[in-house]
């Protein structure tokens, strides 16, 4: 048993992605350049390899996953097609990862709000108790603080309760002192079946969850960024409760558990046979303490994203929300304004004969991204290239983490023409390919349309972000024909598209400002 032990808790010195790459460094503290009195930095190798050790680790000893649902590649990849459907398998030509270990890992980088979904027994608990041993604690310490869901839970359950003694003798709410649990001061928590949690407990969780405080008879905790995970059986209604829409949108990134293989189901014998619990095995290399934990957010904050990326993103998201019919003023038609009438936005865009909808990808969602959302695919993005040992932010990271952190933010509209295409309707069921394919489609009419060499709209705000101090009052004016001119150009198209509605919008925005200006120019003499 002793070796079967070493065995697991083995990590191979050879690095996990061999070859060229920025390894992820980060800025250096007055601790790194001094030392301490506490004891010498941690030795071992950088972060980004110790982040794949991790990965490699839990999905060769502790979760069989043997998925490889998030490919990259590095050349020619081979295809197969099987079956009546012509199913595509993809041989990856680069190092590919599974989404069930690697979405809740990223979120460990970045202290984000992973869900994991999917039925019983699919090891979503393990996998999130693993995060917590991940971070330093022990199995004990994580089983103890980890909350479970149920229909009587109340908020002085989950939170902390007021000392008796106070609620008698205080004189006033500011008096009672609160004995609040030990979870909330965790850098990992856990919330298993949290859709088995009655509504005003999901209330106060929000604030936990979103704002990292709790407040309870005046007094307030701050529990501090933490890395969460959720599960649930069924995130679409099923549960005791239906989550309440706030909750969910806190959510950064849903995960849905894949099925087991069962090719491999001779290591799970082997595993039961002899006993083992992974997470009784995490090796101590791999353990990432606090000050490692703080450094690695650091250092994922601090990976750069492009231009031509951050444009390809504005490119989507910026055809997801319009709504040509959805109101009179230019800014209110959007599908946000027929949402808050009471109005279906699938009902008004069948009233809309004139774009092409299977080129125009709004028509496939009846809502479009928040900030919050656009923040989160920002945040994974940079965890996903950091991860990879990249320097900096690449398309191919954005496109691997975007359908997660879109998996219950960007509603479908499943009666789109788009899904009526032959082989289309599979994706109705598979919405992490849906997101995906949709992303494709917009990068495609992004690079045909030549955004990267001529963005005119691009051009003027680029101009006006490097300032107005000092510009003349002549130039400001050929500004604004410039900016009135463009607006000209755009009109005469026929068809109007998410994408050119936001420019649309940018260029009224610059117009304003410049008019501004050279008001202030005028008064000023």
């Amino acid at each position: 048993m002793r070796q079967e032990q070493d065995e697991l808790g083995h990590v191979s010195n050879a690095p996990t992605r061999p070859g060229p790459g920025a390894t992820a460094g980060v800025p250096l503290d007055l601790t790194d350049l001094y030392g301490s009195t506490a004891g010498t930095a941690e030795q071992g190798p950088p972060l980004d390899e110790k982040l794949r050790q991790a990965y490699f680790w839990i999905t060769n000893h502790a979760i069989i996953s043997p998925h490889y649902d998030v490919e990259f590649e590095d050349g020619p990849s081979r295809r197969f097609r099987f079956g009546d459907a012509r199913a595509e398998l993809v041989l990856p030509s680069g190092q590919s990862y599974s989404s069930y270990v690697l979405m809740p890992l990223l979120t460990f980088m970045v202290r984000g709000r992973c869900l994991m979904v999917g039925g019983p027994g699919r090891g979503k608990t393990a996998s999130a108790l693993l995060m917590g041993v991940l971070a330093g604690y022990t199995p004990r310490e994580m089983r103890r603080a980890m909350q479970h869901g149920h229909p009587q839970l109340t908020v002085s359950d989950m939170f902390g309760t007021p000392l008796p003694r106070d609620l008698v003798e205080a004189d006033r709410l500011a008096d009672v002192d609160v004995a609040w649990r030990g979870w909330l001061g965790m850098r990992v928590k856990i919330v298993d079946e949290y859709n088995r949690i009655p509504t005003r407990t999901q209330s106060a969780l929000l604030t936990v969850l979103a704002d990292g405080y709790v407040e309870s008879f005046d007094q307030v905790y701050e529990t501090g960024r933490s890395a969460w995970y959720l599960t649930a059986n069924d995130d679409s209604g099923g549960g005791t409760y239906q989550v309440i829409d706030a909750l969910r949108d806190r959510i950064d990134v849903v995960v849905p558990a894949l099925p087991f293989n069962n090719r491999f189901l001779s290591a799970l014998v082997s595993r039961a046979e002899r006993g083992l619990r992974p997470e009784e095995a995490v090796p101590e290399s791999i353990v990432f303490t606090e000050r490692e934990h703080d450094r690695l957010h650091r250092a994922v904050l601090d990976v750069p994203i492009p231009r031509p990326v951050l444009r390809r993103l504005e490119f989507f998201a910026g055809q997801l929300e319009f709504l040509e019919r959805g109101g009179r003023q230019f800014e209110y038609r959007t599908k946000d304004t027929a949402r808050l009438a009471g109005v279906d936005p699938h009902l008004v865009q069948q009233t809309d004969s004139g774009r092409d909808a299977l080129i125009d990808v709004g028509t496939q969602t009846t809502a479009g991204l928040s900030v919050r959302s656009l923040q989160s695919l920002i945040a994974y993005s940079k965890a996903m290239a950091y991860f990879r040992g990249d320097a900096e932010v690449g398309l191919d990271h954005l496109r691997a983490v975007l359908p997660y952190v879109l998996l219950q933010k960007l509603p479908m509209d499943p009666d789109s023409p788009v899904f009526d295409q032959q082989r289309a309707e599979e994706l109705r069921l598979d919405r992490v390919s849906w997101l995906r394919t949709m992303f494709d489609t917009t990068c495609r009419q992004y690079d045909a349309a030549g955004l990267d060499h001529d963005d005119p709209v691009g051009h003027e705000l680029a101009q006006f972000d490097r300032g107005l101090d000092g510009t003349p009052e002549h130039e400001v004016r050929s500004r604004l024909h410039r900016i009135e001119d463009l607006l000209e150009q755009m009109s005469a198209q026929r068809k109007l598209y998410g994408h050119l509605y936001d420019d649309a919008l940018a260029l009224k925005y610059l117009h304003q400002r410049y008019t501004n200006y050279l008001a202030w120019l005028r008064w000023s003499g």
